[in-house]
């Protein structure tokens, strides 16, 4: 009940990111971002990472038996197609990426930021998913990565 109220509150105020449609006055991650994460206290965040990846990821992602680009393309590919998610930056030479997910209802922003690495046909995804407001996100951005990874897992077979 604290995220709805957070939420009406923000959308009610006019704060940038709640009233704007698409990516519209989200922050821009800068490349390499994740490669140096710092989680909040606050559950309303997911990460899907491999083994040893720091901070400890929620779940740990395999390593898909394709090349870097493939992976990247079909994860980019997923996410501009997913309902109310809108690229934010797109960092191909890096294999990096972020988008903004809206909520059906109050338009709350989650932020998905993707990395792949990788050579040959190994390839590593991580993919964390952030709230912008309130402390608990109701599992949504868990729930959402995990989606992705099973999405991938189908569109890679």
């Amino acid at each position: 009940m604290k995220l709805l109220h957070v939420g009406v509150l923000a959308c009610l105020l006019g704060l940038a990111g709640c009233s704007g449609s698409g990516a519209e006055g989200q922050d821009v991650p800068p490349a390499g971002a994740l490669d140096h994460l710092v989680r909040p206290a606050s559950d309303n965040t997911a990460l899907a990472a491999p083994a040893g990846f720091k901070p400890t990821p929620d779940i740990v992602t395999r390593t898909y038996d394709v090349p870097p680009q493939a992976l990247y393309a079909a994860v980019t590919k997923l996410a501009e197609g997913s309902p109310r998610t809108f690229k934010l930056v797109r960092y191909d030479e890096l294999r990096e990426a972020a988008y903004v997910s809206r909520s059906r209802v109050f338009n709350f922003p989650d932020t998905i930021e993707v990395k792949v690495s990788g050579k040959d046909n190994a390839s590593t995804l991580v993919i964390y998913s952030a709230s912008k407001y309130g402390s608990s996100d109701f599992g949504v951005n868990r729930k959402r990565v995990e989606a992705w990874l099973a999405q991938l897992d189908a569109d890679l077979k």
